[in-house]
């Protein structure tokens, strides 16, 4: 933890680096993603004094986006987000579609 965090800050970074631990990271990759995590939360509460502009023009907190951002790469969305998407549009015969023609049935 940075110098001078606040308590609350320290207790945040030791909940995100057990559970990182839970979910299998290493030690070293979950002292790595609580503090990144700590960082940002830092950064767009004002308690930090530099930040990235990711930090402070995010609308959301990591927490509240839930992977909103995932699978955007080369692969595009998975199938299952492909299928959701699907079935707010209501397309017929979604559940037998492959990704492929998912994505050809959506216009992507």
């Amino acid at each position: 933890m940075p110098a001078g965090s606040s308590k609350k800050r320290e207790r945040q970074y030791e909940h995100i680096k057990e559970s990182a631990q839970e979910r299998g990271a290493s030690a070293e990759r979950a002292k790595e993603i609580a503090a990144r995590t700590v960082n940002k939360e830092r950064a767009r509460a004002g308690e930090s004094k530099t930040a990235s502009k990711t930090s402070t023009r995010d609308k959301k907190s990591a927490y509240q986006r839930g992977g909103e951002r995932s699978h955007s790469g080369a692969q595009g969305p998975t199938r299952d987000q492909l299928y959701e998407e699907a079935k707010k549009k209501n397309i017929h015969g979604r559940s037998s579609m492959n990704k492929r023609e998912l994505k050809q049935a959506l216009g992507h």
